[in-house]
C-alpha cells in the first residue's frame, strides 16, 4: 500500500508544528515532530552535560540514546530512553542545542531512520529543516514555510509574554538570525527550499490562512494524482 505524505520545512519560528498538526488533524494523518526528536537528542546531551562542540562524545552517545514518538489518546508523545520528556523539551536552552547538535551526521543518520520508517507504515505530515531535501525527497507535497525574522520573533515574544516570561524581542531575533545561518550553513543536509517545493511566506498571514492554503494544495494535488493514475493502463 503506497501511503501520502506532506514535507513542510522551513526555519526556526515559522509556524511549521502548529501548520502540521491541524493539517494532520484534518486530513487523519499521523504528525511527526522531527523538531521535537531532535530536541530529545539535545535534552539528553544537556543532562549528560555534553557541549554541542564536543562532536566525538555527541557521536559515542547516540547509541545510548532512544527516541521513540507515541500516541495515546490523540496526543503526540516524546519519549526518550523510556521517559515522556513532553514537558522538557520546549526551553530555549533545549532548542539551542537541537540546533547546534543536529550538525552532527550522525545525530541526523540517526533519527532520519526513524522517521522514514515512519513515513513508509502511514499517512505523514512531517516538518523539519530537511524533510523535502533529504529525509523525504519523494514526498507527495512539499512546502516550504517561512516569515521575516522580524515577524518569528514577534511571535516568541508573545508567546514567551503569554507564559509570563519576560523576554527581549531583539535578543530573540538576534537568536533567530543565528539558528537560521547554523541551519542553512551546515555542511550535512542543510536548510534548504527543495526544487519542488512551494514557497510559502507567512509573514503576512494568520495561522488559519496558511492551513487553507496548505489544503488547497493538498486537495489540488490529490486531484492531479487520481487523474493520473486513472490515465494509466489497468
Amino acid at each position: 500500500m503506497t501511503h501520502f505524505s506532506i514535507a513542510i520545512d522551513g526555519p526556526a519560528g515559522a509556524g511549521k508544528s502548529t501548520i502540521a498538526k491541524s493539517i494532520a488533524k484534518q486530513l487523519g494523518f499521523i504528525y511527526v515532530d522531527t523538531g521535537a526528536m531532535y530536541r530529545a537528542m539535545a535534552l539528553y546531551f544537556l543532562q549528560n552535560h555534553i557541549v554541542a562542540t564536543d562532536s566525538t562524545l555527541i557521536e559515542k552517545s547516540c547509541g545510548d540514546v532512544d527516541v521513540t514518538i507515541e500516541y495515546k489518546n490523540g496526543e503526540q508523545i516524546v519519549v526518550l530512553n523510556g521517559e515522556n520528556v513532553n514537558g522538557l523539551i520546549r526551553t530555549e536552552e533545549v532548542g539551542n542545542m537541537a540546533s547546534a547538535s543536529s550538525v552532527n551526521k550522525t545525530v541526523r543518520l540517526k533519527l532520519v531512520e526513524l522517521q522514514q520508517g515512519l513515513a513508509r507504515k502511514a499517512n505523514v505530515v512531517m516538518d523539519g529543516r530537511d524533510i523535502g531535501t533529504y529525509v523525504l525527497p519523494n514526498a507527495n507535497l512539499k512546502i516550504y514555510l517561512t516569515a521575516s525574522s522580524k515577524e518569528r520573533a514577534r511571535r516568541r515574544w508573545a508567546e514567551l509574554k503569554e507564559k509570563g516570561i519576560v523576554a527581549d524581542i531583539y535578543d530573540i531575533e538576534k537568536d533567530i538570525i543565528e539558528r537560521d545561518h547554523r541551519d542553512m550553513t551546515r555542511e550535512f543536509a542543510p536548510l534548504k527550499q527543495a526544487e519542488d517545493a512551494i514557497y510559502l511566506d507567512s509573514s503576512d498571514m494568520t495561522i488559519d490562512a496558511v492551513i487553507e492554503k496548505i489544503m488547497n494544495y493538498f486537495n489540488n494535488n490529490k486531484q492531479d494524482e487520481f487523474a493520473f493514475n486513472s490515465a494509466q493502463p489497468n
